[in-house]
């Protein structure tokens, strides 16, 4: 059973107080939506690129849901989930490393993490063949991957409707209602099964995607 725990439509800055961003973003609601796009040029490689937290914790077994939609390319858009320090603090505890938006500090830090990768536009592979990538932290681990049904954004029409389902070991990832891939996590090949945590966007430069619409389903 699904049962609605966090709703957020994601149309002005009130609905973020009291997000976290870590690194340099611009953060908009010009169309009554929340537009992310990087504040430093692109040139400067990971240092423009950033996440943004929701400042809620999530339980283990959830659903998360959201509509995205692509405004410019290249980059890459990512949602986080399930993310604690790696020996269980909350993610925002002063005691773990500064995060600054470099990509290594999220799989390579502190802190575990599920993170999906979508509307994969920065280096020329992503471009010519379309994935959507599922990578367990700590470490690289590329557990799960599976087509991206999403088009470049001349092609794309209004928003697409994205859904993480996290239920015990188990991952899924839709697209408009189409399975993507899923992951059995066995505990044991790539560290424990995570559980509860906090989610976040990210966004690599010089992307500029729109969002709305975020909820979090309890799974019971």
């Amino acid at each position: 059973m699904e049962r609605l725990i966090y709703d957020n439509p994601l149309k002005s800055e009130k609905d973020i107080e009291g997000w976290r961003l870590e690194g340099k973003a611009k953060i908009s609601f010009e169309n009554g939506n929340m537009r992310l796009e990087n504040a430093m040029a692109a040139e400067n490689g990971q240092k423009a690129n950033y996440v943004l937290w929701c400042d809620r914790d999530f339980p283990e077994d959830l659903m998360i849901t959201w509509k995205f939609k692509p405004i410019r390319e290249p980059g890459l858009a990512i949602m986080f989930f399930a993310a604690k320090g790696i020996n269980g603090e909350d993610l925002f505890d002063e005691k773990l490393q500064k995060r600054t938006g470099e990509y290594p500090l999220y799989h390579h830090g502190d802190i575990n993490a599920f993170h999906v990768s979508y509307f994969r536009r920065k280096e020329p592979d992503e471009r010519q063949f379309h994935t959507c990538n599922l990578r367990k932290s700590y470490g690289f681990n590329l557990v799960a991957q599976g087509a991206d049904p999403i088009p470049d954004v001349a092609d794309c029409v209004g928003f697409y409707d994205m859904k993480v389902v996290k239920n015990k070991g188990r991952v899924e990832f839709y697209v408009n209602g189409l399975m993507s891939f899923s992951f059995d996590d066995d505990g044991k090949t790539y560290g424990e099964v995570l559980k509860e945590g906090k989610i976040g966007f990210r966004q690599l430069a010089p992307m500029i995607g729109e969002y709305s619409d975020l909820k979090v389903y309890a799974l019971e």
